[in-house]
């Protein structure tokens, strides 16, 4: 299974690919889509859907999930990141794939263990998980594989669910 994972950003999204069979998984691509800051919004939600869409013919993912915006502490920020967040659903869909979406406590909690860990011991957990040899980086990069981790470790454990129940 090929995943996607992504943190929306109006300024930078961060993204990662990873190809796990349920108990193991690595790291296909990672990075960031980047917009500079002399574009209008629209420019740069435009260029973000375009992006977007070379991603998703570029690595064909199966399922793609996304971090969802739940707090923040500047409202014209948090429009932005939302308004980001929406191409990325819409490019999504367009493309014929199911979102799946997990807040960052999710994301920590499914990576870490702990659903309060610190933005180091997620990265350093990537590392370790997908075996790179480095944390990735931005910062927003890492961020699209812990949460594209996020949903193969979520899928893992609703497909044992699924599996339990077939037998019982």
């Amino acid at each position: 299974m090929r995943i996607l994972g992504v943190d929306p950003g109006i300024a930078i999204t961060g993204y990662g690919v990873v190809e796990t069979d349920g108990y193991r998984s690595s790291a296909l691509a990672y990075g960031c889509i980047r917009t500079p800051a002399g574009l209008s919004v629209p420019e740069r939600l435009e260029l973000i859907y375009h992006e977007l869409q070379v991603l998703l013919a570029r690595h064909q993912p199966q399922e793609v999930a996304i971090e969802k915006l739940f707090f923040a502490k500047n409202a014209n920020s948090a429009m932005q990141v939302g308004e980001a967040r929406g191409v990325v659903v819409l490019t999504v869909r367009i493309a014929g794939l199911q979102v799946f979406e997990y807040t960052p406590l999710q994301v920590k909690q499914a990576v870490v263990g702990y659903g309060r860990a610190e933005k180091q011991q997620v990265q350093q957990m990537i590392r370790m998980q997908l075996g790179l040899d480095h944390i990735p980086r931005p910062d927003d990069a890492a961020d699209g594989l812990a949460i594209a981790l996020c949903h193969a470790h979520s899928r893992t454990g609703r497909t044992v669910l699924q599996r339990g129940r077939t037998y019982v």
